[in-house]
C-alpha cells in the first residue's frame, strides 16, 4: 500500500512488532515495521530485524519464523533507538492491539535507554483493533477478508501485518463513517469518524498507562484496574496505603506504569 485515504493533522505511524514473547517488562523486540501515512496521502514503511540480546524461545520463533540466528548480526534497540525515534517525530501511533502490546512495548524499549528520547505525550492512540472489535469482532486476518476482501498472505510478518492494518483502518473509516449505533444507555452517536482525534477517543480515550493496571471511571477519574483496589481511585489509596506506591514500584511492573503512578503522586503534593 503506497497511498492512503485518512484524514491527517499529523503523520500516522502504524507500528508492529514481533517479539521474544508477551511480557511487556521482561521480553524484547526482534522486529519491528512502521508504515508512516504521510499528509500527502503516501506512505513510507521501514521495517528493522532486531537483535534482542536474549535469546528467542522456541514457540515465538515458530510463530514469526525469526530465530536466533536470523538476528544474531542485527543491531540491538539501542543502536537502533535514535534513528526510530527520528522516524516517529511528529507522528501520532496506531496498529492492532496497539494499545495494550505493541506502543507499550516500544515505549517500554525506548525507557530502558533514555526517558526523554521518545515521547508519547501529544500524541493521538489509534487502535485498529478496538473499532474492529466494536463493530466486528474477529482476528487481523478476518478483519483484513472482511473489510478489504483479500486474503492475508504472511500473517505475523511485522510488514505484512502493519500494511494490512493501514487498509483495514482505511477500510473501516469508509464502511462506518456516518452510521450511528446506540450505546449502553439508549443513546445514538457516530462512533467511526475520519478524524484522528475522534478516533483516539472511541480507541484510547480511557487509557491511562498502556499495561491498563490503570483506567479512567465513568467520572474521568483514575482509578486502579486490578488488585484489591480494582475500582479505587489511584489518589485515594496513595494518601490512605503510602506503602502500595512504594510496593509497585519495587515489584515487576512496567516502567510506564510505574512512571505514570509517579506522576500521580507529584500530583498531589502540589
Amino acid at each position: 500500500m503506497t497511498h492512503h485515504t485518512l484524514k491527517l493533522k499529523k503523520p500516522l505511524a502504524f507500528i508492529d512488532l514481533e517479539t521474544t514473547g508477551i511480557n511487556i517488562t521482561r521480553d524484547r523486540i526482534v522486529e519491528i515495521s512502521i508504515a508512516k501515512a504521510n499528509l500527502d496521502g503516501t506512505v513510507e514503511t521501514r521495517t528493522k530485524k532486531v537483535n534482542p540480546t536474549i535469546p528467542i524461545p522456541l514457540e515465538s520463533s515458530l510463530i514469526h519464523g525469526i530465530y536466533d540466528e536470523d538476528v544474531a548480526n542485527e543491531p540491538t534497540f539501542r543502536q537502533l533507538a535514535r534513528s526510530l525515534a527520528q522516524f516517529l517525530e511528529g507522528c501520532d501511533l496506531a496498529g492492532f492491539n496497539s494499545n495494550r502490546f505493541d506502543i507499550p512495548m516500544l515505549v517500554e524499549e525506548f525507557l530502558r535507554i533514555d526517558a526523554s528520547l521518545f515521547d508519547i505525550k501529544n500524541r493521538k492512540l489509534i487502535d485498529v483493533q478496538r473499532v474492529f472489535h466494536l463493530m466486528e469482532p474477529r482476528t487481523l486476518s478476518a478483519a483484513y477478508k472482511f473489510y478489504c476482501n483479500k486474503t492475508l498472505e504472511n500473517a505475523h510478518s511485522a510488514e505484512a501485518d502493519t500494511l494490512a492494518t493501514m487498509e483495514v483502518l482505511c477500510a473501516q473509516v469508509e464502511r462506518y463513517e456516518g452510521v450511528t449505533i446506540k450505546d449502553d444507555a439508549g443513546n445514538e452517536y457516530e462512533p467511526v469518524k475520519n478524524d484522528m482525534d475522534e478516533l483516539h477517543k472511541l480507541t484510547s480515550n480511557t487509557l491511562v498507562d498502556f499495561a491498563q493496571r490503570m483506567t479512567l471511571n465513568k467520572n474521568g477519574e483514575v482509578v486502579f484496574n486490578f488488585g484489591k483496589n480494582s475500582g479505587r481511585k489511584v489518589e485515594d489509596v496513595l494518601q490512605r496505603e503510602p506503602q502500595y506506591y512504594d510496593w509497585m514500584m519495587n515489584s515487576e511492573f512496567p516502567l510506564d506504569t510505574k512512571r505514570k503512578l509517579t506522576e500521580i503522586k507529584l500530583k498531589m503534593k502540589k
